[in-house]
């Protein structure tokens, strides 16, 4: 397969290239409008403030939470509008991850970048289904897969017409809790696509109270150690509360404390 050496959102983010890493954030899942709108806004405030390239990114349904009870998200309809809000008002590019291959086409007008879940990187008809809408795509690498394998993933969306792949890291588990981080997959996937690393789904771990647990302090050393092996992006889920979060609240960085991680973050590059 022939390395996919650059993929821009928007015509105004460009990942790989020397490109400055980017910064794809946001809360784990859209809790309302108003909330939704609110962090979109800081964290522009902060990354604007830091020169860091931005994609929103808030999930509008939780299909794979751990008790069937747990909080999921809103429509498609109501996260459609929220997003072309987001587009629109604050000139902010958008992401979020699809579940059901008839998704994609109806998040195509609203958002700037499709996000596969990592679960379910391997299904075909959903990657066909992102690749169709021309937009370009984000698989997040399974927990149960390693780097190698993704280039047949990577190959499913380019031989279906689209050749705006990135891939996303976020860590291995072998069914005992823990996540475990191998930095070679960065450097293994990069020889496909430009690569992101999520590193606060990276520190997840067993689950407390029905849902996933963190070891939180994790995620800025793995943050920095993964833009000291070379990445092209960064994935940090964030909260302005997060021990009241509907959803990954363990594994959120508190809004409060992003710009001092990030400038802690941005130093390792120089």
């Amino acid at each position: 397969m022939k390395k996919i050496k650059s993929v821009t959102i928007r015509d105004s983010i460009t990942f790989g290239e020397s490109s400055p890493f980017v910064l794809i954030s946001g809360p784990c899942v859209i809790e309302s409008e108003e909330h939704t709108f609110y962090m979109a806004k800081e964290i522009k405030k902060i990354t604007s403030k830091l020169g860091i390239p931005f994609i929103f990114k808030a999930s509008f349904d939780k299909a794979n939470r751990t008790r069937l009870q747990n909080y999921r998200g809103v429509s498609i309809e109501e996260a459609s509008h929220i997003f072309s809000r987001i587009r629109n008002e604050l000139n902010i590019p958008v992401t979020t991850d699809i579940h059901e291959s008839w998704q994609a086409d109806v998040l195509k007008d609203s958002i700037d970048l499709i996000q596969i879940p990592a679960f379910l990187c391997r299904q075909t008809d959903l990657l066909v289904a992102a690749a169709k809408t021309g937009l370009p795509i984000n698989i997040k690498k399974a927990q149960f897969v390693n780097g190698v394998d993704m280039e047949r993933v990577v190959n499913k969306v380019v031989l279906s017409g689209n050749g705006n792949v990135l891939l996303t890291e976020r860590g291995n588990t072998f069914g005992y809790g823990d996540y475990v981080v191998d930095m070679r997959n960065l450097v293994t996937m990069r020889d496909y696509t430009p690569v992101i690393f999520d590193a606060t789904h990276s520190v997840q771990k067993g689950c407390s109270g029905g849902s996933s647990g963190s070891n939180r302090h994790f995620i800025e050393p793995l943050a920095k150690a993964a833009v000291a092996v070379g990445v092209d992006g960064l994935f940090l889920e964030v909260h302005d509360n997060p021990d009241n979060a509907l959803s990954d609240g363990t594994s959120s960085i508190k809004l409060s404390e992003l710009e001092v991680m990030l400038n802690n973050i941005c130093k390792v590059v120089g």
